[in-house]
This record gives structure tokens, C-alpha cells and sequence, in this order.
């Protein structure tokens, strides 16, 4: 079984239609948790198809998509206070 790591993913895109199709792609991948940021639990082979998606939207002279890695010991430390995180839509499949 291949082993899964947390990330953080920040982002900082210029253009809301980018914006937009990064916000879905990482959508795919992970929870949102907070406006340009999202906690994915990912193998090595979704990072690696995920960058791939990613890559297909940004602008590299203008954006900007980070990846912070976080070990199991900081997972289980993690810590929110205060407000709602951001919804979701909800998405019903017929």
C-alpha cells in the first residue's frame, strides 16, 4: 500500500477564471479549509497527477501554488480556533 502525506496548499492566483479552475482542481484532491487554501492527503502518484492538473492553469509569471508537507506528528497537533471553515457545495450524483 502506497503511504499518504499531508499538505498544505496555498495559492495566490491574479485571474478569477484561474483562480476558479484551481480552486476545482484542488477541490478533487482535498478539503478546503480555508479562501486559498486546502488540506490534501495525497500518495506520491496523486501530488504527481495532481501538479500535473494544476500546471494546466496557472500562469508561471503571475501565480503561485504552494506545497507544504506535514509530518503525522503535526497532523495530529493541529489546532483551529475560531469561525467556520469554508463550505462546499454539495454535489449529488443521479
Amino acid at each position: 500500500m502506497e503511504r499518504v502525506k499531508c499538505y498544505i496548499i496555498s495559492y495566490d492566483i491574479s485571474n478569477d477564471k484561474r483562480r476558479t479552475k484551481i480552486h476545482k482542481v484542488l477541490s478533487g484532491f482535498g478539503k478546503w479549509t480555508q479562501y486559498s487554501l486546502f488540506e490534501c492527503f495525497l500518495s506520491k502518484k496523486e501530488m504527481v497527477l495532481l501538479k500535473s492538473k494544476l500546471a494546466k492553469h496557472i500562469n508561471d509569471t503571475q501565480d503561485s501554488i504552494r506545497f507544504y508537507p506535514l509530518r503525522k506528528e503535526c497532523v495530529e497537533r493541529t489546532e483551529t480556533v475560531g469561525g467556520d471553515l469554508p463550505k462546499e457545495e454539495i454535489l449529488f450524483v443521479v
